[in-house]
């Protein structure tokens, strides 16, 4: 009988050492522990704002939230894999308005959907592949660089229909092909939930699988953690510098069919500060603003706590300054809290209490 429990506990002794071994391994990619951190936040959060309100609960609420956020993880997915590379893109919230204009105004002139679709994704990557040209070969700041973008995209959303707003895409297109189109960007269901939200799966799963398991993915993180040595590597900083600024751009474009589909119509203010939404969304989720960090499992987590964080402040009537005002104090606490894990501010004070407690027991 002792030998049984010896043996018993001697094989829960194994299963949990390799239980603890999986889990370190697991906090050790890189990214991970943010990720995890936000994971932990979105929780308290949402929990929180249940108690106060406990229709936050609802079915129809998370159905609500989940298609609400799918706009925000998009639009950061793109701008995540510019901050991993240490770069940014104003020009995301202009592009997304630029293809919802010129998606629309097609439309109204009753051209095939998947037709307007493509001439506006090629719209959308040429204002990629401008931003990638400045930044990776004229060497721009990306600050400058995609600021001037930032107003061209914003111009041609404003030019597109001579400076006015388009009239409904069922005007051009017909009512019946307008429903399709809406229900499958915005309105429609697919396995009980909104087709808004499995198209951001969709475009996420893409993303997850070029940064971890291909060849640019490793390029990006590489310019993003010491850009002198990726060139020694061999890597092509122009190149890949301009693949990140087209993937951002083709995020933008899904989101603008998103909001076209979702208001019915083309808006020449649709996706006005989108990309300070799409840092946040990074950010949040522990994408290093300084470069070669990160996973866009924390840009999902991110989008998550800003918008559970504007619905909750919603459901429970808060004004909308405080909403922002939130935001911006998590966003902020999110760079500090990268700043300190880059210079192993939290190593040191781990390493000087360790040696506090080692002493203490000595005496």
């Amino acid at each position: 009988m002792a030998d049984e429990r010896r043996g018993i506990g001697h094989v829960f002794l194994v299963i949990t050492r390799k239980l603890l071994k999986m889990i370190r391994q697991f906090f050790r990619i890189r990214g991970m522990p943010s990720a995890m951190i936000a994971f932990v936040a979105l929780l308290v959060i949402y929990v929180s704002f249940g108690i106060s309100e406990p229709a936050v609960f609802s079915s129809q609420n998370i159905l609500n939230l989940l298609r609400s956020m799918s706009k925000y993880l998009i639009i950061g997915i793109g701008q995540s894999y510019l901050l991993i590379t240490g770069n940014i893109d104003l020009s995301l919230g202009s592009t997304v308005g630029m293809s919802a204009m010129i998606s629309a105004t097609l439309m109204t002139r009753a051209m095939n959907p998947f037709l307007a679709a493509a001439i506006t994704l090629a719209a959308c990557l040429a204002v990629g592949f401008a931003n990638g040209f400045l930044v990776g070969k004229c060497q721009l700041p990306p600050f400058i660089a995609t600021l001037g973008t930032m107003f061209t995209a914003r111009g041609v959303a404003y030019m597109v229909n001579n400076n006015r707003n388009t009239d409904t895409i069922a005007s051009g297109i017909g009512k019946e092909a307008a429903t399709v189109f809406q229900n499958v960007f915005y309105y429609g269901k697919s396995i009980g939930l909104f087709n808004t939200f499995w198209v951001a799966l969709g475009v996420f799963a893409v993303a997850f699988f070029l940064l971890s398991k291909t060849r640019t993915g490793r390029h990006i993180y590489a310019i993003g953690s010491n850009v002198e040595a990726a060139k020694l590597s061999g890597v092509s900083v122009f190149m890949t510098t301009t693949k990140a600024y087209m993937v951002a751009s083709f995020c933008a474009f899904v989101v603008g069919l998103i909001l076209c589909a979702q208001s019915g119509m083309g808006n020449m203010e649709a996706g006005n500060t989108y990309e300070m939404y799409a840092v946040a969304a990074g950010v949040i989720g522990g994408i290093s603003p300084l470069g070669g960090t990160g996973l866009l499992l924390g840009t999902f987590m991110g989008a998550a706590v800003w918008q559970t964080l504007e619905n909750g402040l919603n459901m429970i009537s808060a004004q909308v300054g405080l909403q922002r005002i939130a935001i911006g104090v998590i966003v902020v606490f999110s760079v500090l809290l990268d700043v300190v894990i880059r210079r192993g501010t939290l190593t040191k004070l781990r390493s000087l209490l360790k040696s506090v407690i080692i002493g203490q027991s000595r005496l």
